[in-house]
């Protein structure tokens, strides 16, 4: 059976003529921004405070694009994905400890993505969360077989496909209910009006810009396009990974904002809409059952894509940190008990959710600040070290997400919204 993750000494394969040809890994890496997390803090923001918080989605889809990017950048340039630089840095202890957070936020990120499938499943079909999460584990364990059988330009069309569907599920529902384009504009002036949406606004945030998707880029950019030390060669997979997060993250972002204006244009004000469920009912009672059907079913596809793509970020991490190769079938197996244990004793989905999204903030800082601090040394990049402008502007960033969700976790344990 095929390891977790490709070796770093494959060679580089030969410039593909076209750069759509180039296009791809950014694309997987984009299904993280699109998850059932996404789901509940949009629709929330939403039902609940109408335009009021676009602005947000906006500028973490701007911060996302640098993120991926640069986790990109760092595969391309180095041949290594970023857990495994982080490896080779850190003493034995280090790098267990690292690992551990490292593979508790990946579980706190298939938690998420499982509970959200389960309960597209339940919508869809009325099937119990349990048997939809052990549904979900199973045909997750099909996507990662072709991954793991046919390579990663398959999965890649694939996840693309599921990616199509996400966008219909969770866009469709704004050809049937207006928008009221004064409200969108003005969405777009940063403002806060109480704790609350503080609140969710660091819990958008920290939906968005995810730990996982920040360690698997690195890998799927290297491991698309090979290890290159041709400087040219380099250039032009860095000209094509511009392109490639550009058009993922756009698609992803609209995506995000469509379901925030959905929401703010079909719920507001109606209660019940902080559960997937809820929003769902209300999503039904006000825009019709096709409308609704359609929003499960981008829901299940966002579930399912988005715990494979977990599933391989966590064999990424564990091979860079540990040099331990499991079967992604088997880890798929392995990383979906604590999802089944949490759906099988009946704890709050809902909550579930929320406490994923916390723990992934926990996160973002040890995933961010080394992913800068790495991209800025020169002795490791060389000539595509970034540049002063760059260093400034990645800084204010990581500064900016940080401080956001260390505001997610503090308003959240202490009950302060």
């Amino acid at each position: 059976m095929t390891s977790a993750a490709p070796a770093t000494t494959r060679p580089a394969r030969a410039p593909e003529r076209r750069l759509l040809g180039l296009l791809g890994p950014a694309f997987v890496a984009a299904i993280a921004y699109v998850d059932p997390g996404n789901v509940a803090a949009n629709l929330s923001a939403g039902a609940g405070y109408g335009y009021l918080l676009v602005w947000v989605l906006v500028l973490a889809n701007v911060m996302a694009v640098l993120v991926q990017y640069l986790s990109a950048k760092l595969g391309l340039v180095t041949g290594k994905s970023l857990p495994e630089l982080l490896g080779q840095r850190m003493p034995r202890a280090g790098r267990l400890a690292y690992w551990v957070q490292a593979e508790v936020i990946a579980a706190a990120t298939d938690l998420a993505e499982v509970i959200g499938g389960a309960i597209a499943l339940n919508l869809l079909f009325g099937t119990p969360l349990l048997l939809g999460g052990i549904i979900v584990g199973v045909v997750s364990m099909v996507l990662l077989a072709i991954q793991s059988r046919r390579g990663q330009r398959p999965f890649e069309f694939v996840i693309l496909g599921m990616l199509v569907i996400i966008t219909i599920g969770f866009v469709g529902g704004l050809f049937f209910s207006p928008l009221d384009w004064g409200g969108v504009a003005g969405g777009l002036v940063p403002r806060f009006e109480g704790t609350e949406t503080v609140l969710l606004a660091a819990s958008m945030l920290g939906a968005t810009v995810m730990p996982h998707a920040i360690y698997v880029h690195s890998a799927l950019a290297r491991d698309r396009h090979g290890v290159s030390t041709n400087p040219g060669r380099i250039r032009r997979l860095l000209k094509a990974t511009r392109w490639d997060v550009g058009l993922a993250l756009v698609l992803a972002g609209g995506v995000n904002i469509a379901m925030l204006l959905l929401a703010a244009s079909a719920l507001p004000g109606v209660a019940g809409t902080d559960t997937i469920e809820g929003a769902h009912a209300a999503i039904t009672a006000a825009l019709g059952p096709v409308v609704g059907v359609v929003f499960a079913v981008g829901l299940l596809a966002s579930g399912l894509a988005s715990t494979s793509v977990g599933c391989y970020a966590g064999a990424t991490i564990m091979d860079g940190l540990l040099h331990v190769r499991i079967p992604l079938l088997i880890r798929r197996v392995i990383t979906i008990i604590p999802a089944l244990i949490v759906l099988g004793v009946g704890f709050d989905p809902t909550l579930a959710l929320v406490l994923s999204q916390v723990l992934l903030s926990v996160g973002i800082p040890f995933a961010l600040i080394p992913l800068a601090y790495l991209t800025a040394k020169r002795s490791l990049m060389g000539e595509f070290v970034n540049r002063l402008p760059m260093r400034i502007i990645t800084a204010i960033v990581v500064a900016a997400i940080v401080l956001l969700n260390i505001a997610l976790i503090y308003l959240t344990l202490t009950g302060a919204a």
